[in-house]
């Protein structure tokens, strides 16, 4: 079966490969081509559209207090126009909710890893549609359209520089009067450009206007400031500008339709991107030409969600996101965006009962087009194919709605389209999971063949023949392999016929893989089946019952995090317990310490994660570690020079370079401490984020990276002194990037599993009776003369600490699987311009952190416990694909956006945790892989 490197790498392709199989089987693009534009009835009500869109605007902190933030938009609530709540989806961020908004589809998830300005996939848009559109705003958000369109010369952009967009600037509203005024200045330019005024003055026109200010106000102050608020009022006021000065250019000629609304909110912490309804409820207030006036007669559509805005006495009118880009598309009159699946709005509309019946026809045939040329697609590669009985006869109702729409039954024939709308939606969704049967079938057995087939690696590896084995039962690897090649022959036939993209080969390539590598094991297991084992078999299906339902409650750990406290207080108090009576008198420090120290690390599963910047928090917990490092000045000579195998002179020399390496560590966390208060106090005072400051932030992050690299080449050291160095080395660096009680956390987390490791340490050395009397000693001998056991049933206990313990990392100081649940301010120590990946990947190297130390521990406690090297760490990566199962059918793409996100969210976090295994046993081979271990030998006490 090859070996552990091998099965590594095999083990990294196979998860990177199948983490994507939720995007090609529960979200894969939703996209067609070929259709014919359907043109909205006329004649248009509106000339021209602004469409202006608030970025990351929540619906609440406009509408709440009556709009008092917002009075001229509250004059178009409750004297001129129409409103309501814009549902968005995830991932709420800008690109998927502008194409929402923009082109009327909810962009496949996958596509906002391709990029964020150009697009990954073509489609269809209003822009692409109108006769000419001008764009203001973001250099994130403009390109996607006008390289997108058919004809990019019809879509002009006016873009700021992208440095512009600084989150530690005073005024980030300046973005927004910077959109204002250009718009001004492109009409006054008309007036000496006479193709530019032609232009202005045709129909088919659309402006929009991109306001980026409360999206960085949002993530640089939070939604809840005084900055965010009056960001608001720069909006409204902006907004009553561009109304008077086109009215001014355009003679009030009544011909121009206003369009207000967001691409996604904000949450309460600054970010965004999950399905959390502050992200997903966003505003939408439509007035001008051909929109329809407030409805006070039937103020209906109101909940608890709009109870405290004081707005009952109106009719709020809700939409979902993509609903917005047909009825944008019926005031001009321009085709709808083909690939458009939104519902044209129709009580959004002032038009005649005519109008509206023919505008809701036209919106039911654009999206029956789509669906007649996915169901011409599906047919030309299925061999049995199936179609969507409720439209097999769609010429018929299109007719019937003719016919009504002659007949003048226009109320009756707005019903028809509107349940055609609705049939053509669920006939596309149809054909989106037309497949979905076999493709999960297929994932199921390739995950479930990677945990049988790694188990069996494991044992063929770890675990020792034994001489008395009984015979298992032989079976031929030819006929195996035969049978094998046949399978993915036929099955390669089929996909082939069905047009199936490559990667389908690949999922279906693994199982069989699998399948037949564990079929050729046949003999092996069947030995060690029928060979009386040295424990119960009770006792070892007991143990891994139990290790399995550890997997299970980890799974609903990713829910409610809560459920980690329980964990860890009952792993703190309940452990020892177990444990012999005297080994807990002889250890009783060790005990209580590790006691005390679940405890206080169970304290933050259970806190908040939209909580508001702390600096006296984080430097508490700063000071805590400060604390730590001026013991292991103590301690570390005391308990490691002496059993280190070197000379007098040598043992003084290694004495004086540790205590070098670690007064230089605390002296670099000391600074840190000044940098992260003075940093605070200047973004506070909003002056921005001091150069010195962000330069020092920037060496400590080098620092982090190079003394732990420079200590290992020193030679070799005791592992104790390792830790210490690479525990303080990263404490200044997370200190830099935390805004609460994170520091506190990474403290308590990182005593928690020190303790864990050297419990499970003295543990092994009294089951092993490594004692003599009530003394024993520790030598340092080379891992050469060291005799490895083998894996037992028993090293299930190891690796759900460890599991757990990765849960605790993940979960600590936030919810891994809500993007916004780690604040963005995280990184103003380091940069405050907005760089999407920078601030991402200095938002993941926090996170990493406490993996780090986690993956440190565990290497070394695997030599302690004399293991075989990689095969602790290869007992978890064989086993939790069953967490991974768990999530895979635990995915949707349906119900609630909070729903949808939070089961990708898991499926993802559970998958490339396999990957991340790997990495982290990576990481810890290079930090800690050349330490010494002292060997616990029998010995007689000494005087």
């Amino acid at each position: 079966m090859g070996s552990v490197a091998n099965l590594l790498v095999f083990g990294i392709i196979f998860h990177a490969i199948y983490s994507w199989s939720i995007f090609d089987i529960y979200f894969r693009s939703p996209l067609v081509h070929g259709m014919t534009p359907v043109d909205p009835p006329g004649p248009a009500p509106a000339k021209r559209l602004v469409l202006v869109v608030g970025d990351g605007l929540r619906a609440d902190k406009l509408f709440e207090g009556r709009m008092d933030r917002a009075p001229f938009l509250l004059g178009k609530v409750l004297d001129q126009g129409s409103w309501g709540v814009s549902h968005t989806r995830v991932p709420t961020e800008s690109r998927p909710g502008h194409v929402a908004l923009i082109a009327g589809f909810y962009e496949d998830v996958s596509a906002v890893t391709k990029g964020w300005k150009m697009n990954p996939v073509n489609f269809d848009s209003l822009f692409n549609e109108s006769r000419h559109t001008w764009s203001f705003g973001s250099p994130d958000i403009l390109p996607m359209f006008a390289y997108g369109a058919s004809d990019p010369s019809r879509i002009d952009m006016f873009m700021y520089e992208a440095e512009s967009e600084d989150f530690a600037k005073d005024d980030a509203s300046l973005l927004d009067t910077w959109v204002f005024d250009h718009l001004d200045s492109l009409l006054e330019s008309s007036k000496t450009n006479s193709t530019l005024s032609a232009l202005l003055h045709s129909d088919k026109i659309v402006i929009f206007l991109h306001l980026l200010g409360l999206d960085t106000n949002g993530h640089g102050h939070k939604p809840n400031s005084q900055e965010y608020f009056d960001n608001i009022r720069l909006v409204d006021e902006g907004i009553k500008r561009v109304e008077r000065t086109l009215a001014n250019f355009y003679g009030d000629d009544g011909k121009t339709a206003f369009i207000f609304s967001a691409d996604h909110g904000m949450g309460n912490r600054g970010a965004h991107g999950d399905g959390h309804p502050d992200n997903t409820q966003t505003p939408i207030i439509a007035w001008g030409a051909g929109i329809a006036k407030p409805n006070r007669s039937h103020p209906t559509g109101h909940d608890d969600l709009s109870a405290p805005w004081n707005l009952a006495d109106v009719q709020r009118k809700d939409v979902n996101q993509a609903d917005i880009a047909p009825l944008m598309s019926s005031l001009i009159g321009v085709p709808y965006p083909l690939n458009s699946v939104g519902v044209l709005p129709i009580d959004y509309l002032a038009n005649t009962d005519e109008y509206k019946a023919l505008a809701a026809f036209g919106n039911a045939k654009q999206i029956l087009a789509q669906y007649i040329t996915k169901a011409s697609i599906k047919r030309r590669t299925e061999l049995f194919f199936k179609p969507f009985q409720p439209l097999v006869l769609h010429n018929k109702i299109t007719e019937r709605i003719q016919h009504l729409i002659a007949q003048d039954d226009y109320e009756a024939a707005e019903r028809e389209s509107t349940l055609l709308i609705q049939l053509c939606i669920e006939g596309l969704r149809y054909y989106q999971t037309y497949d979905w049967l076999f493709l999960r079938s297929i994932i199921s057995f390739g995950y479930i063949g990677w945990i049988v087939y790694s188990t069996i690696f494991i044992v063929r590896t770890y675990v020792p023949e034994d001489v008395k084995r009984a015979k298992g039962i032989p079976i031929s690897a030819t006929m195996v392999n035969s049978l094998g090649l046949s399978v993915l022959a036929g099955l390669s036939i089929m996909l082939y016929l069905k047009e199936s993209p490559a990667a389908y080969y690949l999922y279906v390539a693994f199982p069989i893989y699998f399948w037949v590598e564990s079929f050729k094991q046949r003999e092996l297991v069947t030995s060690i089946i029928r060979t009386p084992w040295s424990q119960s078999r009770l006792s070892v299906v007991g143990n891994i019952v139990i290790y399995v339902a550890v997997l299970e409650v980890l799974v609903y750990t990713y829910f409610r995090r809560e459920v980690l406290t329980a964990c860890l207080l009952v792993a703190g108090q309940l452990w020892p317990m177990s444990m012999p009576k005297l080994f807990r008198e002889r250890h009783r420090t060790l005990v209580i310490f590790w006691r005390l120290a679940t405890v206080a690390t169970s304290v933050f599963t259970v806190l908040p994660i939209d909580v508001d910047e702390n600096v006296l928090l984080v430097i508490l917990g700063g000071f805590c570690v400060l604390l730590s490092g001026f013991a292991a000045l103590y301690l570390i000579p005391k308990y490691t020079a002496s059993q280190l195998p070197v000379t007098r002179s040598r043992a003084a020399e290694a004495k004086t370079q540790s205590l070098t390496v670690i007064v230089v560590q605390l002296v670099i966390l000391a600074v840190s401490f000044v940098v992260l208060y003075t940093t605070s106090v200047s973004l506070k005072a909003k002056t921005g984020l001091p150069l010195l400051n962000s330069i020092i932030s920037w060496c400590t992050l080098g620092a982090a990276i190079l003394i732990p690299t420079l200590d290992s080449v020193s030679g070799t050291q005791h592992y104790l002194r390792r830790l210490v160095i690479i525990y303080l080395s990263f404490a200044p660096l997370f200190l830099l990037l935390s805004t609460c009680y994170e520091t506190l956390f990474f403290f308590c987390f990182s005593i928690t599993i020190l303790s864990w490791m050297l419990l499970e340490k003295q543990l092994y050395y009294y089951d092993n009776k490594i004692y003599r009397g009530d003394n024993y000693a520790e030598v340092v001998r080379d891992d050469k003369d060291n005799k490895n056991r083998s894996l037992t049933v028993t090293d299930t206990r190891i690796a759900s600490f460890f599991l757990l313990f990765i849960n605790v990392a993940f979960f600590g100081t936030g919810n891994i699987a809500s993007v916004s649940s780690f604040s963005m301010s995280s990184v103003y120590r380091f940069t405050t311009v907005f760089n999407p990946f920078l601030m991402g990947a200095l938002l993941v190297l926090k996170i990493l952190i406490p993996f780090f130390l986690l993956s440190s521990v565990f290497g070394i406690l695997s030599r302690v416990l004399d293991l075989p090297p990689f095969s602790l760490f290869l007992l978890v990566l064989s086993t939790t694909d069953i967490m991974t199962l768990n999530f895979f059918f635990l995915v949707r793409d349906d119900g609630s956006w909070l729903e949808i996100g939070t089961t990708i969210s898991h499926f993802i976090i559970a998958s490339a945790f396999i990957v991340f295994q790997i990495i982290l046993f990576c990481v810890s081979h290079v930090l800690v892989g050349k330490v010494l271990i002292p060997r616990g030998v029998n010995s007689k006490k000494t005087k």
